[in-house]
């Protein structure tokens, strides 16, 4: 079990590697194939919308195929997708290869957390969950740093084919590795409608769709044309940014789940946690023409604060019944990963509809979207119901 916990992990890192790295991209991309950060954003959000739109199937694969075949075989298409990235001739191959490789990482994580609900008790779920995000937020960290040294060394496509044979090869370990679990007997029957007529989950659903989007959206692009344009940072530069960052995101993630059993409590922790979070969004919107390392650690801040995601999705494992856990955490996922997508969709239209004049302009409007994101996702929360296992 531990091995086949490892091979998923390793899936995670590329995961979180491939919804990160555009922001580190973005000079390069803009002077070999003309893309902008309206272009990058849409490809972004295109990641995100695809493993969104795949939550379902991969929800009933889940239970019913199994998180071997399920990982390792959406993990190849993956593959592909960066293999049509290093060939790419224009912006839009970039966009059809996000699509792609969102597609394809969106098993990984959750066939992780199928095996946790099924093989370990449900009171270390959050823990679990909460390590396992960690150790995949090392993607996130190798797509800052490291990613603008190795684009520099190898170039960016030389750098993507490795990337797609990297994956390919994970896949396949997790196909030789990876053990399904036994089938939950008793004939038990259920359908997402029966999770959709939980009202116990519906805040959560909203929580998640609030939470995760900024840290995501900012980790992921707009961290990078930010600071190139407003404050003329190269790919290096944006690299180290994106790596506080990023440094922030895996240990406000593995933070979490001890806070937990300290306060005894996820809602008010997710709250509070998020409440923080917009407190350094609303800092980002102020500041946001002004350098300077209270400007990164506000981008930390929402980094750190906003890790929620698997204290949110262990606050929604508690009501889900055994036999539509795949549909369950896939559902809490969908939530989360689909409002990334969407608001990566529509941070683009924000700033591309202001007036870069001053230049800080847009990028204040795309802070200011995702502090009302956040303001509304914690007035639905409040009506959640608590609990623990």
């Amino acid at each position: 079990m531990p091995v086949a916990i490892a091979a998923l992990m390793l899936g995670y890192v590329l995961s979180q590697f491939y919804r990160a790295f555009l922001a580190v991209l973005t000079p390069v991309l803009s002077a070999d194939l003309g893309a902008t950060p309206e272009t990058l954003a849409s490809a972004s959000g295109w990641w995100f919308l695809t493993f969104a739109l795949m939550q379902l199937p991969v929800g009933w694969a889940l239970d019913r195929i199994g998180p071997r075949r399920t990982a390792s075989g959406l993990l190849l298409i993956a593959a592909a997708g960066a293999a049509v990235f290093a060939m790419a001739t224009g912006p839009g191959a970039v966009i059809w290869a996000m699509a792609l490789i969102g597609a394809g990482c969106s098993a990984v994580l959750m066939a992780g957390y199928y095996i946790f609900a099924r093989e370990f008790s449900a009171a270390v779920f959050g823990t679990l969950a909460a390590v396992m995000v960690g150790v995949g937020s090392l993607g996130n960290l190798a797509a800052s740093v490291p990613l603008s040294a190795a684009v520099a060394a190898f170039g960016w496509r030389g750098t993507l084919w490795a990337l797609a044979g990297v994956t390919a090869v994970v896949a396949l370990g997790i196909l030789a590795l990876v053990r399904d679990p036994a089938r939950v007997g008793g004939g038990a029957k259920g359908s997402l409608l029966d999770l959709l007529r939980m009202p116990a989950l519906w805040p959560v659903l909203i929580m998640m769709a609030a939470a995760y989007p900024p840290g995501a959206g900012l980790r992921g692009l707009w961290a990078g044309p930010w600071q190139a344009d407003v404050f003329g940072a190269d790919a290096a530069t944006i690299g180290q940014v994106t790596l506080i960052m990023g440094l922030a995101m895996v240990t406000g993630t593995f933070a979490y789940g001890p806070l937990e059993r300290v306060l005894g409590t996820r809602k008010w922790l997710n709250f509070g946690g998020n409440a923080l979070a917009l407190a350094c969004l609303a800092g980002l919107m102020a500041r946001v023409d002004q350098p300077g390392w209270l400007t990164v650690g506000l981008l930390a801040g929402v980094g750190f604060f906003g890790s929620s995601f698997p204290m949110v999705m262990a606050h929604g494992r508690a009501f889900l019944p055994p036999h539509l856990i795949g549909r369950g955490v896939t559902l809490i996922n969908l939530f989360g990963i689909g409002a990334a997508g969407v608001m990566q969709l529509v941070t683009g239209r924000v700033y591309a509809a202001v007036p870069p004049d001053p230049v800080q302009a847009p990028y204040a409007a795309v802070f200011l979207t995702y502090v009302v994101l956040v303001v509304i996702g914690l007035t639905v929360y409040l009506f959640s119901r608590d609990r623990t296992d």
